[in-house]
């Protein structure tokens, strides 16, 4: 049913394959650009059925990031005009999101804290704004923005919009019992404002202008719309929405937004079920979406009646030809997204962007979007089969050069065979498999459980060799008497025994040292997780942190900020307080050092002298992330 076309106001959309409103962090003034028409013509080119664009704000007020695309304005016409006409001639239909957030103000584009509005003076949690009550003139200015933006897109040459009441954003805080606290008109009828917004704007568009609806079936919050709720507003708005696109979760707390980018610790196709009691009771078409990031799972999806059509956004973002792929029945050669939320939504929430550890080309289509062919074929000697010699070998034998990577283990995937051993992190091994079908689609020699030295690169005797020989942990000199069992992660997690109490010290605040505690709890451990960092996994994108977060305080780990790993004596683990200096003890059997890494770098002095190119990559070069080892991979073998 995946490649089964479906017709909404009569635009057929080829597929039912959908690449969900995302933002992407490409446009730099508000409008539409060269990087953002070429970021979706890749994944149209690839074969998707319909595009759903970023956000646009309606009225000034939408304003929730500094890096918003605004359709409130005329002279926005012409750059959505160029995405729509990029979009179509590659075949697939377009629409755009409209946006007001409400309360939901993240950051603004000078540092000042901006006037935000809502339907009542109810707070927002995860951001901390206090929000001043929404008019009757302001009501009325917004409900015209979102037409008149609507009448834009519609000039513009888009097939349609959706009306974005999802995720607790203006549409839902007015749907909310609990947030919209009004005696008015719009809070004895809590649909009205979303029902004179959709009135308005289908007034103002052509009758083939497509208007769908993005919902939270559940907020999955305490204080927010209950599932019941939700479908209540479904069946009352159903008459003047083309379709619903389902999700779950809010942006006003914690424990909502993970559902916004939900991380690999979630299924596959989690939110099926919500779509089914949603499709159970309308009549529009249902989308869903959420972890759907293979075309099996989708199908399955279809195939059971739960929705009428997939998004697969994360899905597209690791790789834009997933559809064409699919359909042509090479399930093989797709590069499955891991859910690690690194470079797409991790990039959003740093105001950079968007990306994919996996595909770096994601959101660089301008400069790797086509692979230019060598000028000269090239031996090239790739030393390390970790993600950054693999991306090296891989591309740079798409490009014409003659590739041979040598890895010292008998496996290959250097530290990403450690992350997948981590609980719920077994997904992080997709990057493994997928960079390794990488390589033999583009014929690359692979000779594993040799060691390069000298005298081998010697007689390769090869033009280049690319040094991506990763690292190891980074292990200080402490004052210890021996009392205490010193162990590594690695250590942990290929097997080796600790003492009951366990503290694990941790200096990088990303998902080692909450991983490495969750795995010894497991196991029936005490768990003591000492942070250098003022809170845990400060490096994080946000929702794997906040899923870690929750995780570990139902385990009862115990959780210390600012605390240096000092030294042992007597049994007792020593501690120093990172801002006030002051001693903090610790009692444990076993310390677990999740200190970071060194660069194992000492082949490239060994070979200096020889008449051959060396380039250091990855963990090599500086001990990073995977993130900064595959998009140097890229870097190197395009630069060959």
């Amino acid at each position: 049913m995946l490649f089964s076309p479906l017709t909404i106001r009569g635009r057929v959309i080829r597929n039912r394959i959908l690449s969900t409103g995302h933002d992407t962090t490409l446009p730099t003034d508000g409008t539409v650009n060269a990087a953002l028409i070429e970021y979706h013509r890749a994944r149209a080119k690839g074969g998707v059925g319909l595009i759903v664009t970023q956000v646009a704000g309606v009225h000034e007020t939408a304003r929730y990031t500094s890096h918003l695309l605004m359709a409130t304005e005329d002279a926005c016409i012409p750059g959505f005009r160029a995405l729509a006409d990029a979009v179509h001639a590659e075949g697939a239909v377009i629409l755009s999101q409209l946006f007001h957030p409400g309360r939901e103000i993240m950051e603004s584009a000078d540092g000042l804290l901006a006037v935000a509005w809502a339907p009542s003076v109810v707070p927002n949690e995860r951001f901390h704004v206090m929000p001043r009550e929404l008019d009757e003139e302001m009501i009325a200015e917004i409900v015209a923005g979102y037409a008149a933006s609507a009448a834009r897109l519609a000039a513009a040459g888009f097939d349609g919009v959706e009306y974005v009441a999802s995720h607790g954003y203006l549409p839902a805080q007015f749907l909310n019992p609990r947030v919209n606290l009004r005696r008015d008109a719009w809070g004895q009828d809590r649909t009205k404002f979303l029902r004179d917004c959709l009135q308005a704007m289908r007034a103002a568009v052509p009758d083939d202008f497509i208007i769908g609806m993005r919902i939270s079936a559940d907020e999955r919050e305490e204080a927010g719309l209950q599932a019941e709720e939700m479908l209540e507003a479904c069946r009352s708005l159903e008459p003047l929405v083309d379709y619903l696109n389902v999700t779950v979760g809010t942006s006003a707390t914690m424990a909502g937004a993970v559902h916004i980018v939900p991380p690999m610790a979630y299924a596959a196709g989690y939110l099926a079920n919500a779509a089914a009691r949603v499709k159970q009771a309308v009549s529009v078409p249902v989308f869903v979406a959420g972890r759907i990031n293979q075309p099996q799972v989708a199908e399955a999806i279809l195939a059971a009646g739960q929705a009428d059509m997939c998004g697969m956004t994360r899905a597209l973002i690791a790789d834009p030809e997933m559809p064409v792929k699919a359909q042509a029945g090479r399930f093989d050669d797709i590069r499955a997204c891991i859910g690690c939320n690194q470079a797409c939504i991790g990039h959003f929430h740093r105001g950079l962007p968007i990306s994919c550890i996996q595909h770096p080309e994601t959101g660089r289509e301008l400069r790797f979007g086509k692979l230019t062919p060598a000028v000269r074929r090239k031996r090239v000697m790739v030393v390390g089969g970790g993600p950054a010699g693999m991306k090296a070998a891989a591309v740079a034998a798409a490009r014409g050069h003659e590739v041979t990577l040598f890895e010292a283990e008998a496996q290959l995937g250097g530290q990403a065979r450690l992350a997948q051993l981590l609980p719920r992190r077994a997904e992080f091994g997709g990057i493994i498999t997928n960079l390794s079908r990488e390589m033999e689609l583009a014929q690359v020699h692979v000779r594993r459980g040799l060691r390069v030295d000298r005298a081998r690169v010697a007689a390769e005797a090869p033009d280049v060799v690319i040094l991506a020989t990763g690292a190891q942990p980074y292990q200080p000199e402490l004052p210890e008497d021996g009392s205490v069992q010193i162990l590594t992660a690695w250590q942990v997690l290929q097997g080796a025994k600790t003492g009951r109490r366990v503290l694990v010290a941790d200096w990088r605040a990303d998902w080692i040292g909450p991983g490495i505690a969750e795995a010894l709890v497991s196991q029936g451990c005490s768990v003591e997780l000492a942070l250098t960092a003022p809170a845990l996994g400060g490096q994080l994108p946000l929702y794997v942190r906040d899923d870690l977060a929750a995780r570990l305080h139902g385990l009862g780990v115990r959780v210390t900020p600012y605390a240096r790993l000092y030294g042992v004596a007597g049994g007792t683990v020593y501690l120093q307080h990172t801002a006030s200096g002051a001693a903090i003890e610790a009692e444990a059997d076993t310390i677990v050092l999740c200190l970071g890494h060194r660069p194992e770098d000492r082949l490239r002095a060994e070979l200096e002298g020889l008449p051959v190119e060396l380039v250091t990559i990855g963990d090599a070069m500086a001990a990073r992330t995977a993130e900064e080892a595959v998009f140097e991979g890229l870097k190197a073998a395009c630069a060959i």
